[in-house]
């Protein structure tokens, strides 16, 4: 079993930057991937970034590329979300997730094993 427990998320003015960070309680974090989701109210969750167990590769939703970056530190079990530009519609829920097999469709909620808490990020206009 494995825990994410995220942190970072707050009340920003449109424009503004949060980091985002996901801590693991793994030792063998190196082997997942990890995703960002997001949840507003009266929305189904929404895939925001991912980001593969090797190599570094990412993915982003069209509605944040080029804003966000999604980044980890295996020494430190650790994922970031880096959110730039942050708009008004950015308001959400985000979680974390980690994903232990080597599925193809990373944008997917079904696909990840492990779920943190979530942390409230609430942009005002």
């Amino acid at each position: 079993q494995v825990q994410l427990v995220e942190s970072g998320g707050g009340v920003v003015q449109a424009g503004g930057s949060l980091r985002l960070s996901c801590v693991a309680s793994t030792r063998t974090f190196s082997n997942y991937a990890m995703g960002w989701f997001r949840l507003a109210p009266g929305e189904e969750r929404e895939f925001v970034a991912a980001i593969r167990r090797s190599r570094g590769i990412t993915y982003y939703a069209d509605s944040v590329k080029g804003r966000f970056t999604i980044s980890r530190d295996n020494a430190k079990n650790t994922a970031y979300l880096q959110m730039n530009s942050l708009k008004p519609e950015d308001t959400a829920v985000y979680y974390c997730a980690a994903e232990t097999g080597y599925s193809s469709y990373y944008y997917s909620p079904a696909e990840y094993d492990y779920w943190g808490q979530g942390t409230q990020v609430t942009v005002s206009s």
